[in-house]
C-alpha cells in the first residue's frame, strides 16, 4: 500500500510532471548532417578568401622568384629562391615605400627580351656618371667600396669608359663581374622594367633569411625628389 496518493505529490521547484509536454523531440542525425554541411560550407568559404588573399598578395606586394645561374656569386647562388618586394614606386603625401637604395639587389625584365627576368645589383641612377677602370667602379667620380665583390669573380678587369646614365633608366651589375650579362654589354634598364627588390631568401635551407643589400656612405642614394623630377614636370 502506498504512503501518499497521486493528489497528495506536490510540484518541486520549477519542475513538475506537467511540464513533459512541452519537450521538443529533435532527430539528432539530422542536425549532425545539417552541421556537417554547414561547417564545409564555411571551410571553403575561409578558403576562398586565403587563396584570392594570396592571389592578391602575389600580384601587388610579393613575388617568388628563381635565381638561375652564377652572375650574381658569391651572394647568390644557381637555384636558391627569393622573395621579391614589389611595393616599390609607391608614394603617399611624398612619402616614399620601398623605393629603390643603391646597392639594392633588383629583379626586372631583360631589356632585350622582357619575357625574361634578370636579377642584378643597383649600381647607378638617373643622371649618373659610371666608369670602371681595373676592376673598381667610380660612380660620380668616387669609387664605390663593394665588400660584397669576390676577387676570386673579379679577374678579368675590363675597362667600362665613363658613361651617363639616361633619364628613367638604371645602370645594374652582377656581383660576379667576371661572368655576368649586365649593364656593360646591353645598356642600361629602363626603370618601368624593374618590378622589385629582393628580400628574403627562403631556399636553399642553409642560406634562409634576409637578402643583404650593400650600402655606399661614400656616394649616397640620391634624394627621391631629384630623381622624379622629370615626372612631376610631365604630370
Amino acid at each position: 500500500m502506498s504512503l501518499f496518493s497521486n493528489k497528495d505529490q506536490y510540484d518541486f521547484g520549477l519542475i513538475s510532471s506537467a511540464d513533459d509536454g512541452g519537450i521538443e523531440s529533435r532527430d539528432l542525425r539530422k542536425e549532425a548532417s545539417r552541421s556537417f554541411w554547414w561547417e564545409t560550407l564555411r571551410l571553403v568559404r575561409d578558403v576562398f578568401l586565403i587563396i584570392v588573399t594570396f592571389i592578391l598578395f602575389g600580384v601587388f606586394f610579393v613575388q617568388p622568384v628563381v635565381v638561375d645561374g652564377s652572375s650574381m656569386l658569391p651572394q647568390l647562388r644557381d637555384g636558391e629562391r627569393l622573395l621579391v618586394n614589389k611595393f616599390i614606386y609607391y608614394d603617399i603625401k611624398s612619402v616614399s615605400f620601398g623605393h629603390l637604395d643603391r646597392g639594392d639587389i633588383v629583379v626586372f625584365w631583360y631589356p632585350e627580351d622582357p619575357s625574361k627576368s634578370y636579377v642584378k645589383r643597383l649600381i647607378a641612377f638617373p643622371g649618373e656618371t659610371v666608369e670602371i677602370k681595373e676592376g673598381k667602379v667610380f660612380v660620380n667620380d668616387v669609387e664605390l667600396v663593394e665588400p660584397y665583390i669576390s676577387s676570386e669573380h673579379n679577374n678579368s678587369r675590363y675597362p667600362f669608359p665613363r658613361t651617363e646614365v639616361k633619364n628613367h633608366t638604371y645602370f645594374v651589375m652582377g656581383d660576379n663581374r667576371d661572368n655576368s650579362a649586365d649593364s656593360r654589354t646591353w645598356g642600361f634598364v629602363p626603370e618601368k622594367y624593374i618590378y622589385g627588390r629582393a628580400f628574403f631568401r627562403y631556399w636553399k635551407p642553409q642560406n634562409v633569411g634576409f637578402v643583404r643589400h650593400a650600402d655606399y656612405p661614400e656616394v649616397p642614394t640620391p634624394p627621391i625628389t631629384d630623381m622624379r623630377a622629370d615626372d612631376l614636370e610631365l604630370k
